[in-house]
């Protein structure tokens, strides 16, 4: 979520402001797909992503109540990330856009190597 934003002009720049991003709906997907889980299990769940941005994007992610963080008081300490209820309502709504990828994902990268770019 931006700093200090108290308004959206709809629905969708509030959305957008929360998922937005290259690692936040593949962070979410992953706690979807795998349930509760401990920050490296969830690193080698979202491929590329640096220990620096999983960390930052968790925080956000956290800030805007769409993940729980839950420390566990043992030796070691052990930390767990879950979905809350909005996180998982989150990723209800994201159900179609990976589908949406899925379907048309050879035409993409067909697109994106005839045009140059990297995929």
């Amino acid at each position: 979520m931006a700093k200090g934003r108290t308004s959206y002009s709809c629905g969708l720049d509030a959305a957008v402001d929360v998922v937005g991003g290259k690692w936040k709906p593949l962070i979410l997907w992953a706690l979807h797909s795998h349930g509760p889980v401990r920050f490296g299990e969830l690193r080698r769940s979202v491929p590329g992503v640096s220990e620096k941005m999983l960390v930052q994007q968790l925080r956000e992610l956290e800030a805007d109540g769409v993940v729980h963080r839950e420390v566990y008081r043992e030796v070691p300490p052990r930390v767990e990330y879950s979905l809350t209820e909005l996180g998982r309502a989150l990723n209800t709504a994201l159900l179609p856009l990976g589908e949406w990828g899925d379907r048309f994902m050879d035409q993409i990268i067909a697109r994106k190597a005839a045009s140059g770019e990297a995929a």
